[in-house]
């Protein structure tokens, strides 16, 4: 087959910003597993109700049992207590246990997928895409997801409950010091805006970058003989130092931003602390009346709770990292699913043929073998013409023979003929039938193709051999 010009292979950009659509087509694949889902929410919506319940315990036992020296309390006080910390441990094993199934279940069904997919798209998308890029999405790009949609959302669903019921129990306890607390939280929010932006560009370049390693490592093994003929060991390594280099570069930014990401969350958290200690012992000990009467039970319950909204803010912060690098995952997993094929069969030929999956074989003609070419003109989608208003006829059982230099677009007419491309202008007709009025399956399935660079999938000789129909034989060599 004659060499293809085609520019250098490059990975796509993905500049835009978060897109919760992209998302919701990622969430879908969870809710395939509805049930394993639910059990899961449920699970961690119970343990974040019981660590809201706990300071709520430690205001019982300091107001009415340590002051009061009601000591008869204590027992029963710790049964109770000792009943929701195993209550609690069963939460916890439970989405453990379910959010392990989640995950794998979501990349099983991405990467299925993916390879359904990949089994579809037309040749012209791997003539512009390296195999490195593809192996990239389908293994390290969906083992992200995977994780992302079982794992870190589930801790964003424990951190989002755990939040509210807390802003919701201060408020019950003491509208103004809870007011006092809360008002760290819009800076807050203004600096997870930031990092936002920030983290996310350079993981971006991250992903982009791991693409490209990938590929100059699929490259160099398969091109392991060719380098050492041409003595190209230093030059390849040069250029690989480079990639690793890129993404070392950003790799390093991105854990800068994160880094500095944390201490500073954690820094507006004891902020609110230290207001709700400073203002609660103020109140408790009677110099201000502002806040009302505070008991010395309330004010533990209300440090306990100003220390606890901030946090699971500390939690978000340290997977918000993982976010962003999931972010460009799941666009570069996203465009790989939703390729348009350059060539795809008409809902009409569908309805009648089948699909390559789902073969409907008893609509199928029969293929006698007559091939035409019809003023036929076809181009590369870099632009580059092989063929301009080519006519050719030939008769079932014709033997020929298509001699001519390289690029001279030998192979391109044998590729047309299998339908692993389409012309650009005419038609090409099969018994006398435009072959796009037909699927590609009933025409690939009659097919037997000699390829120059045979392929051996992994399995026994004689399946590899069965693999070839012989309704006719069509051999691509160059001369």
């Amino acid at each position: 087959m004659e060499e293809l010009e085609t520019s250098a292979l490059q990975e796509e950009e993905f500049e835009k910003k978060v897109d919760f659509k992209l998302w919701r087509k990622l969430v879908n694949y969870a809710l395939r597993s509805k049930k394993t889902m639910l059990f899961v929410i449920a699970a961690n919506v119970l343990v974040a109700a019981i660590d809201i319940v706990y300071p709520l315990l430690t205001r019982y036992a300091i107001d009415h049992i340590i002051v009061g020296s009601y000591t008869e309390r204590i027992i029963p006080f710790a049964l109770v207590y000792l009943a929701f910390i195993i209550l609690q441990a069963l939460g916890v094993l439970s989405f453990i246990k379910g959010s392990g199934r989640l995950e794998m279940k979501i990349a099983f069904d991405i990467r299925q997928d993916a390879f359904t997919k990949l089994q579809e798209l037309s040749f012209s998308y791997y003539d512009k895409t390296a195999v490195g890029y593809i192996m990239a999405r389908t293994v390290s790009d969906v083992a992200n997801l995977s994780e992302l949609l079982a794992w870190s959302m589930v801790d964003i669903l424990w951190s989002g409950s755990y939040v509210v019921g807390i802003v919701i129990m201060m408020l019950v306890l003491n509208r103004k010091l809870a007011l006092l607390v809360i008002a760290v939280l819009p800076p807050l929010a203004v600096i997870c805006v930031y990092f936002q932006r920030k983290i996310l560009k350079h993981y971006r370049d991250v992903k982009k970058q791991n693409s490209k390693i990938t590929g100059a490592l699929n490259e160099g093994i398969i091109g392991a003989v060719t380098t050492k003929t041409l003595v190209r060991e230093q030059r390849n390594s040069e250029e690989f130092r480079e990639e690793t280099g890129r993404m070392r570069r950003s790799a390093i930014r991105a854990a800068v931003l994160s880094a500095m990401f944390t201490p500073i969350v954690m820094c507006l958290g004891a902020v609110g602390t230290g207001l709700a200690l400073y203002a609660g012992g103020m109140s408790v000990t009677g110099r201000w009346i502002a806040f009302g009467t505070v008991t010395v039970g309330t004010l533990a319950t209300f440090i306990s709770y100003s220390t606890g909204i901030f946090e699971p803010i500390q939690q978000l912060a340290g997977i918000f990292a993982e976010m962003q690098s999931a972010q460009a995952s799941a666009e570069r997993v996203i465009a790989l699913l939703e390729t348009p094929c350059d060539i795809a069969d008409t809902p009409e030929v569908i309805e009648k043929y089948g699909t390559s999956f789902e073969p409907k074989r008893e609509n199928w003609e029969e293929l006698i073998g007559d091939v035409k070419f019809e003023d036929v003109s076809f181009q590369y989608k870099n632009g580059e013409k092989v063929l301009e208003h080519f006519d050719l006829e030939v008769s079932a059982g014709q033997t020929i023979a298509l001699v001519g230099e390289t690029g001279a677009g030998k192979s391109t007419i044998v590729n047309l003929v299998c339908r692993f491309y389409e012309p650009t202008e005419g038609r090409i007709l099969i018994d006398g039938v435009d072959y796009r009025e037909r699927s590609q399956l009933w025409l690939q399935d009659r097919l037997g193709y000699v390829l120059q660079q045979p392929h051996l999938f992994s399995t026994t000789i004689k399946e590899n051999i069965s693999l070839c129909p012989t309704n006719m034989s069509i051999k691509s060599s160059r001369v």
